[in-house]
């Protein structure tokens, strides 16, 4: 995965039908969001008839916070391979927002459209994503927890207005500009204490 779609074993659950099937539904999810995005629509493309994809796929619940979490997981991955390696707590938070930037930054990126369609997603669909968000998010306590911050400073709401405004960048963001490299190096600047 670059950022984008999943890649799913060709083991889990036995079969590369299933992972083309998933690809395209998270290229749907992306584009139309959890409430645009059929079993239909994702069946026709896959060319699929409505009983056979429930072969491969249980529900569009279960089918969505699979998706969502297979991408965390990759970004997860990602980052912590980043940051292997590097000691200081600074170059560490530099590399996992540089790296969070050229996942969610990527032309074909899925991490972001799916992870900003909480709203439109049943309550029981969206406590799990949600579960799963945070959980991918203490990576970034981890990260907060070793920086050299003054005292006075609140680690919890330092973390979450650097993961909004990681989260944000996609709104504002250019190609060719900056690199992501050079956006996260300007946060970390910017949101730097010593």
């Amino acid at each position: 995965m670059t950022g984008s779609i999943p890649s799913f074993a060709p083991g889990d659950e036995g079969s590369s039908r299933r992972r083309q099937i998933m690809e395209i539904a998270a290229r749907l999810f992306a584009r139309k969001g959890y409430r645009g995005a059929s079993m239909r629509d994702i069946g026709e493309q896959a060319g699929v008839l409505g009983g056979s994809l429930y072969h491969h796929i249980k529900s569009k619940d279960a089918l969505f916070i699979e998706l969502h979490n297979a991408a965390l997981d990759v970004a997860e991955l990602r980052i912590a391979q980043a940051i292997e390696g590097a000691r200081d707590p600074w170059e560490k938070l530099e590399r996992a927002c540089a790296t969070l930037l050229e996942i969610q930054l990527a032309p074909d990126s899925l991490t972001m459209p799916m992870m900003n369609d909480f709203r439109e997603v049943p309550e029981d669909v969206r406590q799990q994503l949600i579960a799963r968000r945070d959980a991918f998010e203490d990576q970034f306590k981890s990260l907060v927890a070793e920086l050299p911050l003054p005292s006075g400073i609140n680690r919890s709401i330092y973390r979450n207005l650097l993961l909004s405004l990681l989260n944000a960048v996609g709104d504002w963001y250019r190609a060719g500009d900056l690199t992501p490299g050079e956006i996260a190096s300007q946060i970390v600047m910017i949101f730097r204490h010593d």
